[in-house]
């Protein structure tokens, strides 16, 4: 596959076409019709709650949020791969990825709205936390794997970044140590065709961001990132040379990101309506579900019923959400060092007696 689609001959591996039908039968994966099944439910359950958080957002209700609409199908590919004893490294903008790896959307909520415990994952193997600092997250992906090789474990790491990290240098140190230290690290960039407002052709004069592997040694290949079908067979692929070879892959999967960049910001500013309204017709959830109609494995019917199911549980776990007890002031201050400081304690009577003049003026 890799030879095959050599990121230097600017070739993108697509499976299925925008119709749902497919184009490439060589290619074509071995799913059966049940996961093929979930994982559609999967894709659909993140957009729905995707969608409503946003709308919670703009109710005053949770803090800002980025959304991941549109980039389903990467997320949920990997995580259909993705086992219980591999790592995710993610960046800020993978729900459906969180949800694979068994995170609640209780959790998410909790994370969103400024509680440290929406970051404990407790039924969540092997996944470290959100990580804001563009690109960061991606050392800590190639030191992890280096763990793993050193120790000879049976694992995989799944890196996520956006096109925007790329940019930085910490996108280019990890994967220059993972080709010298050749560990089972899969960076994947979810390639959405803007960072914040920046377009990707400010970002590099590369005929696209797969080629990069080439300099640093190993493995890369560019996918339709809204082809479920082409993203799961070259994920898998990558995992299992990743696991085999103990030896990375970069993987740029080319989407586009439907909403903004987070609910503080306005893409009406600087993209047009044509071109979203080009990229609609490339819709990774639209593809996959018209493939299931076409060979009868769905129904509308069936839509409907389950995206009722999933508003109500989205808006259960979310009510859950907000009335989870705030912490206690203390909890700040005490939990930062073995012994607390004075400048620390200094800072915490000053909010005390804030607190207290506060709660006079009532």
């Amino acid at each position: 596959m890799f030879d095959e689609y050599n990121p230097l001959d600017e070739k993108i591996f697509q499976v299925i076409d925008n119709d749902g039908k497919i184009v490439n039968n060589k290619w074509f994966p071995e799913i059966d019709n049940e996961r093929l099944l979930k994982a559609y439910r999967d894709m659909l359950l993140a957009r729905t709650a995707d969608l409503m958080i946003v709308s919670y957002q703009r109710q005053g209700r949770i803090y800002t949020y980025p959304p991941s609409y549109g980039q389903e199908a990467i997320q949920v590919a990997t995580a259909m791969v993705m086992r219980d004893e591999d790592w995710l490294v993610p960046a800020f903008r993978e729900l459906a990825a969180y949800l694979g790896k068994g995170v609640t959307l209780k959790e998410v909520f909790l994370y969103y709205m400024g509680f440290e415990d929406g970051s404990r994952f407790l039924n969540a193997k092997n996944i470290l936390p959100i990580s804001i600092p563009v690109a960061s997250q991606l050392l800590h992906a190639t030191g992890i794997g280096y763990e793993i090789k050193y120790n000879k474990k049976d694992q995989v790491v799944f890196a996520f970044v956006g096109d925007g990290g790329t940019s930085e240098g910490d996108f280019h140190e990890a994967l220059n140590f993972g080709g010298v230290w050749k560990v089972p690290v899969v960076f994947i960039v979810q390639n959405n065709q803007y960072s914040i407002s920046t377009p990707v052709s400010k970002q590099t004069a590369s005929k696209n961001i797969a080629i990069k592997s080439v300099a640093y040694g190993i493995k890369g290949i560019k996918v339709d990132g809204n082809d479920i079908f082409a993203l799961f067979q070259a994920i898998k692929t990558a995992s299992e040379y990743a696991r085999s070879e103990s030896e990375p892959v970069l993987i740029e999967a080319l989407t586009y990101r439907k909403g903004s960049h987070t609910t503080s910001d306005d893409p009406t500013l600087y993209r047009t309506e044509d071109e979203e309204k080009e990229w609609d017709m490339k819709d990774p959830l639209k593809r996959l579900k018209a493939y299931l109609l076409n060979n009868n494995l769905w129904t509308e019917e069936q839509d409907q019923q389950i995206l009722q199911q999933f508003k109500q549980e989205v808006d259960r776990q979310f009510v859950e959400a907000e009335n989870y007890p705030l912490y206690k002031l203390e909890d700040v201050f005490e939990y930062i060092y073995v012994e607390m400081p004075d400048d620390l304690k200094r800072q915490q009577n000053e909010h005390e007696n804030f607190l207290k003049w506060k709660e006079a003026r009532k």
